[in-house]
């Protein structure tokens, strides 16, 4: 189950992660097994990152496919600016977080 994010924390997130370049791309094929174990593995690592919809234009389509990848994910949608949305889920082991919520 993702967790809900007041607005100053998506904020505070969106922040975090302008730098950051896209840890996935989502294509034609949409949300694939392949794709899920990419984002696991990258928010693992990272706790917080981008996905660029390569070929998906219409926000409807993309607001659904990232429905479908916070549920298989567990992540947040922290934001989405065009083309790239911004995903967190924060490390299970407490210890190991980086990235401390306001």
């Amino acid at each position: 189950m993702a967790m809900q994010l007041t607005g100053s924390q998506r904020k505070y997130l969106r922040g975090l992660a302008h730098h950051l370049n896209p840890g996935a791309f989502v294509g034609a094929k949409g949300v694939t097994q392949a794709l899920v174990e990419e984002i696991e593995t990258a928010l693992d690592g990272a706790e917080l990152i981008k996905i660029k919809f390569v070929d998906h234009k219409d926000k409807a389509v993309k607001t659904g496919l990232l429905d479908e990848i916070s549920r298989q994910t567990g992540a947040t949608m922290a934001g989405m600016v065009g083309h790239v949305a911004v995903l967190y889920r924060p490390h299970k082991n407490a210890e190991k977080r980086r990235i401390h919520l306001p």
